[in-house]
């Protein structure tokens, strides 16, 4: 591993504990096994998240210890702002951060009317105190009352810099953009105006961005069409628009909202592939053969005017055939639909024998109502044609991202590589006790793996730990390859509405296909391309955390009217501090350590026990549990579970928690130190 080397120690990032202590990640490291333990009060005025400058300690303490090391310089801040609940102290406002990870109060500087106590709020951190000084910011947004979904939601948008507002700039652009095709948009292009070709997408979709058709050749061959919108035709490289895609890299879907990355004048307009009417699109034409190999393709600027909007649901029916009056209307394109079923089954098989992994994971989703109240939790389900779409979408952008790597032309490509050794061995520690012995994690182990728990209890933890082992995936423009699919090239063609690198992509095929592909054309493009895939792939990040948080809360909130049921879920996190339950609905809450039977619990970190000392009891991932809803915060997405027979009885809140109070002011400190009750001595000054 090769760390940046610096007077006084190595460089990396801090990861704070709400416990006081935390760890160090070192530059390039790769494994746990090379964080660095920093200890209480060694953090030396680090935040979580600063890059810091740290310096070793010369000895471990004993064999086998975490290396530990002390903080000797931040380098560069990662809070610049920081959202969390106003409170009034003698007159003070202060913000109590959300985030358990950060300091205590932050001192609000701003002076306003109308600054309730109570409301959730964001500040921009002027000072970052030290010493006997506090922190302090200025408000910058009010979300409104921190008990609230709607203001915690509001605030972790801000927060992960997500925007539901475009610019006035960037609505304007949008606006102006044609509402049909435009006949001179024509020239040059294939005209596939007579081919029958379909969308398939969720009944609620609005931004139909792909769509697919299929026939045989003459040789009988199977030719595959995959048609995109061409988004790029109307985001144009350095326009108000694309700086604005840019800098949002990815549209962000929560509950029922979304927050897209292209306005919705261009996402469910000009750009989305609405039936009988003339669309812009980049076609993607592959010749397969009966194994399901690509013989040769074409891609090619088209214009396309899809036949039907068809939907998974009706798609789903019709290749069932589960209703006579359904296949009646669709009779015409059904023959099609079900060689297309039937060459996706080919696919899919192909890609099984290379070695791609079958995850077959689920996915939990939140149902509102109009008003947008959670009332359920479902667990969404692959059909027949979901699977079709998917296959399909994969076979493009396998294709796309050969055909530019053999042309030795700039590409970002979707990169997945193959599991780190540390990634590896606690993916080993976690299945022995499950009865799995893995010899290897490369693709075949990991999918007998999967096989062989397929219809067992442990069948979803089994997969949920070979999901959690794998890295995660990211764009380059490097090709290493995608390790989960076994694909040699990959990247992301199918999606420019709603992803920033297939709209670059597009670029590149466009400029390939026009023949203005210079050289300095190349340079720029590829320089391009690299700024994309890094701010791509943080966006990206940034996107998945927010989703992943504001789910939290609308299932919290869904859960408040269940506090008090029983559920029977599976053990999908050990920690010491208590066990993740996972229920079968895919809500997940805490189940604390303090309301486990026995007294004293064991965290054994390489296995993901806890072990009951001097008892019986043993956790560990995986293991089946009955729990009943203690309690549920839709502010915090806090869901806590005791066992059955226990007390209803939750951690406290983030609002509760003593942590949270602001400092004390001088003057109040002044004044105790005056008057000392009795029987009590005096205190030092903090």
């Amino acid at each position: 591993m090769k760390q940046e080397k610096e007077v006084g120690g190595v460089t990396g990032i801090y990861q704070a504990t709400s416990r006081g202590f935390g760890f160090v990640t070192p530059e390039g490291a790769v494994g746990r096994e090379e964080d660095y333990f920093i200890p209480p009060r060694a953090e030396g005025g680090a935040w979580n998240g600063d890059r810091v400058r740290i310096c070793p300690e010369e000895e471990q303490s004993e064999s086998g210890a975490r290396r530990t090391a002390r903080i000797t310089a931040v380098l560069e801040r990662a809070n610049k702002t920081v959202t969390g609940v106003l409170s009034k102290h003698n007159r003070e406002l202060w913000l109590k951060p959300d985030s358990e990870r950060l300091p205590g109060a932050i001192q609000v500087m701003t002076k306003r009317r109308g600054i309730r106590a109570g409301d959730r709020a964001a500040v921009a951190i002027v000072s970052f105190g030290g010493g006997k000084r506090p922190p302090m910011g200025t408000l910058r947004e009010v979300f409104g009352p921190a008990g609230d979904r709607a203001s915690s939601v509001a605030a972790l948008l801000y927060q992960y810099e997500i925007h539901p507002e475009f610019p006035d700039a960037v609505q304007a652009e949008a606006q102006a953009a044609p509402q049909t095709v435009e006949a001179g948009a024509l020239d040059g292009r294939l005209d596939l105006r007579g081919e029958t070709i379909i969308t398939i997408d969720g009944a609620a979709s609005k931004d139909l961005d792909d769509a697919v058709s299929l026939k045989r050749d003459e040789q009988g061959c199977w030719v595959l069409g995959v048609h995109i919108a061409d988004v790029s035709h109307y985001v144009t490289a350095g326009s108000a628009l694309d700086l604005e895609a840019w800098e949002r890299g990815t549209s962000v879907y929560f509950a029922d909202q979304v927050v897209p990355m292209l306005p919705r004048e261009l996402s469910n307009g000009i750009c989305s592939l609405n039936p009988q009417v003339d669309r812009l699109a980049l076609s993607c034409i592959m010749t397969l053969g009966e194994d399901g190999a690509v013989v040769e393709h074409t891609i090619a600027k088209s214009v396309i005017r899809t036949t039907e909007r068809m939907t998974y649901e009706d798609c789903n029916v019709l290749l069932a055939h589960g209703d006579d009056a359904l296949a009646e209307r669709y009779r015409d394109i059904l023959p099609m639909l079900e060689a297309m079923a039937a060459l996706a089954r080919v696919l899919e098989s192909r890609r099984r024998r290379r070695g791609s992994l079958d995850l077959d994971t689920r996915e939990s989703y939140v149902v509102c109502d109009e008003t947008g109240t959670p009332v359920e939790v479902r667990t969404r389900t692959q059909g027949e044609s979901e699977a079709l779409i998917e296959s399909f979408m994969l076979a493009a952008n396998e294709c796309v991202a050969e055909h530019l790597n053999r042309l030795e032309q700039p590409c970002v490509y979707r990169v997945h590589e193959k599991p780190s050794l540390d990634k590896t061995e606690t993916l080993r520690a976690m299945l022995a006790p499950l009865g799995y012995d893995l010899k290897q994690a490369d693709g075949p182990s990991l999918q007998k793996l999967l096989d062989t728990a397929k219809g067992t209890p442990e069948e979803a933890a089994v997969a949920m730990m070979v999901l959690r082992s794998l890295m995660k995936a990211r764009y380059d423009t490097q090709n290493l390859g995608h390790f989960g699919l076994a694909a040699p090239y990959y990247c992301h063609f199918t999606s420019p509405i709603r992803r920033y690198p297939d709209l670059m992509v597009h670029r590149i095929l466009t400029a390939l296909l026009e023949g203005k592909l210079s050289v300095g054309t190349a340079k720029r493009l590829a320089a391009a391309a690299e700024k994309a895939a890094v701010q791509s792939s943080q966006r990206e990040l940034a996107a998945q955390a927010a989703e992943r948080e504001i789910e939290k809360r609308y299932m919290a909130e869904f859960m408040q009217s269940h506090v008090g049921e029983h559920f029977t879920g599976t053990v999908s996190g050990v920690t010491r501090f208590g066990l993740f339950v996972l229920l079968s609905s895919g809500v997940e809450g805490l189940l604390p350590v303090e309301n486990l039977p026995g007294r004293g619990y064991h965290y054994d970190e390489l296995h993901l026990t806890l072990s009951e000392e001097g008892g019986q009891e043993r956790y560990t991932f995986g293991m089946p549990m009955e729990v009943v809803c203690a309690a549920a915060d839709p502010s915090s997405g806090q869901i806590d579970f005791v066992l059955p027979g226990s007390t209803l009885q939750a951690r406290p809140t983030r609002r509760e928690s003593k942590r949270e109070n602001p400092p004390t002011p001088r003057k109040e400190r002044q004044k105790r130190a005056m008057h000392v009750p009795k029987g009590r001595k005096g205190r030092k000054k903090r």
